[in-house]
């Protein structure tokens, strides 16, 4: 089994990036079930707007989307700016609405049988709606969403320390993520051995 870490972060390397700090940890959680774990930086390619899975002229998206139809568990890194996901997973999400079109063999679209979750982090709340929106968006693309299959950290209100820089939290944000791996994890699983049927 693949898992694949999409990391909006909009830090390109080898900048460190808080929210992959805390990815890490689901990461490391899938690998010791036996998962095969890959990241992407997104902002480290070549991605340009769109809704088609190629647009040519050098668009690095489809090597990434190559990736995601490799991979049976996405799972989406973003910060939180402004209350809202990062404008690099608003532009991911975007490049996955082709996806929606996007038949296997079998009939049905190239997300069925995939799991998803996200990773947040922000030095202010939003990490819910952020959680809501990344979620939402990939149901309608056609993946499962398991229960309670997120986790995030957040500092509080106004500016201070990053993810890296403190303490605060980490305890639960890292038992949450544990507990996000278990999940997706047991209902990649389950999709895995009884996979959703064509529609008769």
């Amino acid at each position: 089994m693949k898992a694949l870490f999409v990391s909006c972060t909009l830090k390109k390397s080898p900048e460190p990036s808080n929210t992959e700090a805390l990815a890490r940890v689901v990461a490391e959680a899938l690998q010791d079930r036996g998962v095969t774990v890959e990241h992407v930086r997104l902002v480290d390619h070549e991605v340009p707007p769109g809704v088609v899975t190629d647009l040519g002229g050098g668009d690095e998206w489809p090597q990434v989307h190559e990736k995601l139809l490799d991979a049976e568990i996405l799972v989406v890194v973003t910060p939180t700016w402004l209350g809202r996901p990062s404008s690099v997973a608003q532009r991911m999400l975007e490049r996955m609405d082709a996806m929606i079109s996007e038949t296997a063999d079998d009939g049905t679209p190239v997300a069925y049988n995939r799991v998803a979750g996200v990773v947040v982090t922000g030095n202010e709340d939003g990490a819910h709606h952020v959680i809501s929106e990344i979620s939402g968006a990939l149901v309608d693309i056609g993946y499962t969403i398991p229960g309670q299959s997120w986790t995030y950290w957040n500092q509080g209100p106004g500016p201070g320390p990053d993810y890296v820089q403190t303490g605060h939290g980490h305890e639960w944000a890292r038992s949450t993520g544990k507990l996000m791996a278990h999940n997706l994890h047991a209902v990649a699983t389950a999709l895995a051995e009884r996979p959703v049927p064509p529609q008769g």
